[in-house]
């Protein structure tokens, strides 16, 4: 009996480590035992692997009278999921003498069926992307993963089938061509027709609004009556987002492929979550027992709409406080600490009052019934919501109207694209690896921006009269930045900043 080894790897958190799958066979009675802290999924392999092997035409491990020992190592080091069943397997039969082949620079990733097929598993393009540095230089994965591995680059993919056809590649009975890698992620600006901003009738303050947010990449609060178009104004926003570069798409992609969120195309428009307020702290925030990125990770370079945001549990709001200001989103546990990354933009509508109608209008709520639904978003989360837009009814001349001649989404996406260029080469100059006017912090306000004297009285007054705090002190000069960016203004106007000071609007009563 004797002993053989081949490599894997797995996903914590984002980050990829290289697994060495060990088997050692020796004499004695028939026992297959897998150690290395693998959870349900990895114990339940050995029988996967014991079909599978025998429907590929050799003798299955419970066949013989022998104990096979499978060891996944580092053994300190939690292990999840059934990508480890392609390579215990070919170890196995490495060790068993029915298969010959060299390991080195080589990684296996596949789920096995019964039948010696392989299913497609999670984390395949976040593993490629960081195991090129440690020296692998091919690696076999399910055929069903092939689009999302082709974003990788410095290394041979090669997307197989089934068992047997990685058994033959190895021992060179066939010869496999590595996937092609994906070059041109397409040229899909558009948006469907149904979310076009041309749609939205009136709500012209909305749209606008809507518009410095996307240039800005600034947080977003839509407050008003239901049935106003709240929800068509969030949901049309993707609708004015520029693509995604490649780089953020293999990003993206990586992410959603790591939290098994996701399909069966690459990810190369923004991405745009929408929970239900129902949903919990760990499904929003990320966590678990193997730590999994949430809803904010998921809208990491996209959109994250949260409807009735007042509804949301206040531990959930709460927790909102640090993606908003740092961009991450850090989860400790007992068993460690794992950050996420969160640059997203917020989304965020509410009601005037917990029964949705307008004062004067049916509202029956009291003073107190109005403060206590307003106090469920504390004032640092209203703090850190850059621009505040009263959406209000429409008539119904404009809402039967032919032809509302809005503007369509296209012509506000080049605007935003343009404007977003400019804070990027803005950034650049100055040596900063930021790309958007809402990432901005004092410092960079301070030798970034300069407001003649003019607009340093207008603006110092109406902080004073709106008792503004420190943070939306500087929120008002980014808002009014990207304002200016959008009007392709090199300096800040008096004009911009007292429409960003539009934008600091309270609701009706406070």
């Amino acid at each position: 009996m004797s002993i053989a080894k081949c490599y894997s790897a797995h996903i914590s958190g984002l980050t990829a480590e290289i697994v060495t799958v060990e088997v050692d066979i020796s004499n004695g009675l028939n026992a297959v035992s897998i150690v290395g802290l693998g959870d349900r999924a990895v114990e339940e392999a050995k029988d996967r692997i014991s079909a599978a092997v025998k429907n590929s035409g050799y003798v299955s491990p419970k066949q013989k009278n022998q104990k096979v020992v499978i060891s996944l190592a580092p053994a300190d080091v939690r292990k999840e999921g059934p990508a480890f069943d392609l390579p215990m397997a070919l170890a196995y039969l490495s060790a068993a003498g029915d298969i010959e082949f060299d390991p080195t620079g080589t990684l296996f990733l596949g789920e096995l069926s019964l039948e010696g097929n392989l299913r497609k598993v999670a984390g395949v393009l976040p593993i490629l992307c960081q195991t090129v540095a440690s020296g692998f230089n091919r690696v076999f994965v399910p055929a069903d993963n092939a689009i999302e591995a082709s974003l990788a680059s410095g290394i041979r993919v090669y997307a197989v089938s089934s068992l047997r056809e990685v058994i033959d590649c190895l021992q060179g009975k066939n010869s496999l061509d590595p996937v092609a890698p994906m070059s041109d992620l397409g040229s899909d600006e558009g948006s469907s027709d149904a979310s076009d901003m041309r749609l939205i009738r009136g709500n012209e303050t909305g749209k606008r609004g809507m518009e410095i947010a996307a240039a800005g990449a600034h947080n977003i609060l839509l407050y008003g009556p239901p049935g106003t178009g709240k929800t068509m104004l969030a949901q049309s926003f993707l609708s004015i987002l520029p693509p995604l570069s490649r780089e953020e798409a293999i990003e993206v992609t990586s992410i959603h492929s790591a939290a098994r969120a996701l399909g069966n195309s690459l990810i190369t428009r923004p991405p745009f979550r929408s929970p239900h307020h129902t949903a919990s702290y760990p499904a929003i925030v990320g966590g678990g027992a193997f730590p999994r990125p949430g809803e904010i990770t998921l809208a990491h370079r996209g959109v994250l709409f949260m409807d009735e945001f007042p509804e949301f549990d206040r531990s959930v709001i709460e927790a909102l406080r640090q993606p908003l200001e740092e961009k991450t989103i850090t989860i400790s546990r007992a068993r460690g600490t794992v950050e996420f990354p969160a640059q997203t933009i917020l989304i965020a509508s509410m009601n005037p009052c917990p029964c949705g109608k307008p004062q004067g209008a049916g509202c029956t709520c009291t003073a107190g019934i109005l403060r206590a639904y307003r106090r469920r978003v504390s004032g640092p989360i209203m703090d850190r919501l850059d621009i505040w837009v009263n959406v209000n009814k429409v008539d119904y001349e404009r809402l039967a109207a032919l032809d509302s001649g809005a503007e369509p989404s296209a012509d506000i996406r080049r605007r935003v694209t343009k404007a977003r260029e400019v804070q990027a080469s803005r950034f650049k100059a100055h040596g900063s690896a930021k790309r958007y006017n809402s990432e901005m912090n004092a410092h960079d306000i301070e030798r970034m921006i300069s407001l003649d004297d003019g607009v340093r009285r207008t603006l110092t007054a109406a902080a004073r009269k709106l008792s503004l705090s420190g943070r939306a002190f500087h929120r008002i000069i980014k808002v009014a930045r990207t304002i200016a960016d959008l009007a392709k203004q090199e300096n800040i106007l008096e004009t911009h900043i007292l429409e960003a000071l539009q934008y600091r609007q309270k609701m009706e009563g406070e």
